[in-house]
């Protein structure tokens, strides 16, 4: 299987993200998910046969912090290294920045030691009812 990867927004459109956020029980709509992609510091994309499978995002300040909010694969995906490929090009991305943090669940901590994270403290506070970003499922 070849994959390819590209971190051009423009070859992305709305209904190529339709089948992201798996399990989220109030996900943004699709027009939402490229808002979030395009104000991004970063993005990076792998592609089979021209449908997206998989994206990665980045916020920053652009010198000293960034923040890896998401990371996506398509779960017939999973399991191939898409997602692995994905992080190795946002660090290389990112290589300049003094820190590059990601707030994941505990079942993927081991994904993220793997690829060379380190297990931290963190406060988050989640408000559910706005995870659609604004927009209505």
């Amino acid at each position: 299987m070849t994959i390819q990867y590209s971190n051009d927004l423009c070859k992305v459109t709305p209904e190529q993200l339709k089948d992201f956020f798996v399990d989220w029980p109030n996900p943004p709509t699709e027009a939402k998910r490229l808002d979030v992609l395009k104000g991004s510091y970063a993005v990076w994309f792998a592609f089979h046969e021209n449908r997206l499978i998989g994206f990665i995002n980045a916020i920053s300040d652009g010198v000293f912090y960034a923040h890896i909010p998401l990371l996506e694969v398509l779960p017939e995906y999973k399991g191939k290294g898409i997602g692995s490929e994905l992080v190795r090009l946002m660090k290389d991305s990112l290589s300049e920045m003094y820190a590059v943090d990601i707030v994941c669940d505990p079942p993927l901590k081991v994904f993220y030691k793997q690829r060379g994270f380190v297990e931290c403290s963190a406060m988050v506070s989640r408000c559910y009812e706005n995870q659609s970003a604004g927009s209505k499922s």
